[in-house]
């Protein structure tokens, strides 16, 4: 009955599960200096592998929030990686990336308790989300202890903010950077894509 009926509407039965479509891991990074930023891209990329597009540095001058972990001259930017996540390895990531903070910590010795801060997070097409250690009205328990919420969404050509977004990501000076990374995503999606079913006429 039900495949007559898939084959009659053709398509798929809203009680049937869907394959997830892999996204693409951005890494936010908030040092308390360019050395420091600089330090961190390494492990960065040992972790996660290739980074395809890395931001400009960006004065982290909107709020001040992290002055008393990183300094009252903390500067930002963004990393992206060539190799697409399943999104539901957020969580896990950004438990790699607390342990990564914690070992820049004792290594760069700074006079900064939290020199280095990593938000992991990932853009698909129509959203940027971001992880979180912290519990919020706007935020969804992942497991593990971890959070995430939607920053930003991408709609009808431009990106889209919330009450509650960041105020750095609210001023829009990252949008060219998050657009670029966004067209990167949808071009290897494209890609996987064309190779499935260049596959399957093999």
């Amino acid at each position: 009955m039900v495949a007559s009926l898939k084959s009659t509407l053709g398509t798929v039965m809203t009680w049937e599960m869907r394959p997830v479509q892999p996204v693409k891991l951005l890494v936010g990074i908030l040092a308390c200096d360019e050395q420091a930023l600089t330090a961190c891209h390494a492990p960065l990329v040992k972790a996660f592998g290739p980074a395809d597009l890395v931001s400009q540095v960006w004065p982290f001058d909107l709020t001040e929030y992290y002055k008393d972990e990183a300094g009252p001259a903390m500067v930002r930017q963004f990393m992206a990686f060539e190799r697409l996540i399943d999104p539901g390895q957020i969580a896990e990531i950004k438990h790699q990336t607390n342990r990564m903070e914690r070992e820049l910590a004792a290594a760069l010795q700074t006079p900064y308790p939290r020199p280095i801060n990593l938000d992991p997070g990932y853009i698909e097409p129509s959203k940027l989300v971001l992880a979180s250690t912290k519990n919020f009205a706007h935020r969804i328990y992942l497991g593990r202890q971890m959070y995430a919420e939607v920053t930003m969404t991408y709609t009808k050509g431009k990106w889209e903010t919330f009450a509650f977004t960041f105020p750095d990501f609210k001023s829009g000076r990252y949008n060219d950077f998050l657009s670029s990374v966004r067209e990167r995503v949808v071009q290897q999606l494209r890609d996987r894509k064309r190779n499935v079913n260049s596959f399957g006429q093999d």
